[in-house]
């Protein structure tokens, strides 16, 4: 995670926040019996894109190409 974000806690999940509010934060598949895990970006994160655009991820496997996803994705949201 940018150094800029502090990690915490939100509502039993790892959360990422900068100045005390959670911008990204992670569901883990197995909290839900779910089939997949989700990464998830609340409002205050810049992934605007016109009047349309995703504000969670499913996850089912992290290689090395998601991984650079989701690293593009966090750095576009705290930008």
């Amino acid at each position: 995670m940018p150094p800029e974000l502090d990690p915490k806690t939100w509502y039993s999940f790892p959360a990422y926040a900068r100045d005390g509010k959670v911008m990204i934060f992670f569901q883990p598949a197995a909290k839900f019996e779910a089939r997949y895990a989700t990464l998830g970006f609340q409002d205050n994160t810049n992934l605007d894109d016109g009047t349309f655009w995703a504000t969670s991820y499913a996850v089912t496997e992290i290689t090395p190409e998601v991984e650079e996803k989701l690293i593009a994705l966090v750095k576009k949201a705290v930008s």
